[in-house]
């Protein structure tokens, strides 16, 4: 199942489901299938994201310097999945939707999204 989201200030930006709900959990608590994110609404929703993209990266830089001190034994490599993370990062996976936020900030517009 895919998750399309949709503003009159951007283009659509389409997610696979387990990217697209994760997204919504972080940013409203839940992740129904459809819903509306208003212009006013905005500002606090992107700094949710933002703030939890902080927060994973501190985690892969942390894991990732305890590795290179040796603190993890048993690791062999820095991989993603040996020191106990995805493989792709949350900002990876955000920067999309951070970028749709921002617009919907600059020029007030609603985000609603549905499968």
């Amino acid at each position: 199942m895919l998750f399309k989201f949709k503003s009159k200030v951007t283009s659509d930006l389409i997610m696979l489901e387990p990217d697209g709900r994760r997204l919504l959990k972080i940013m409203l608590g839940d992740d129904p299938i459809k819903g509306i994110v208003l212009s006013h609404d905005m500002p606090q929703v992107l700094a949710k994201l933002e703030s939890a993209v902080a927060q994973d990266e501190a985690l892969w830089a942390q894991r990732s310097q305890n590795s290179k001190n040796g603190k993890n034994e048993g690791v062999l490599d820095d991989t993603p999945s040996e020191l106990g993370l995805d493989a792709v990062r949350l900002a990876q996976r955000a920067s999309p939707m951070i970028k749709l936020l921002k617009q919907c900030v600059a020029t007030p517009a609603d985000l609603v999204w549905g499968v």
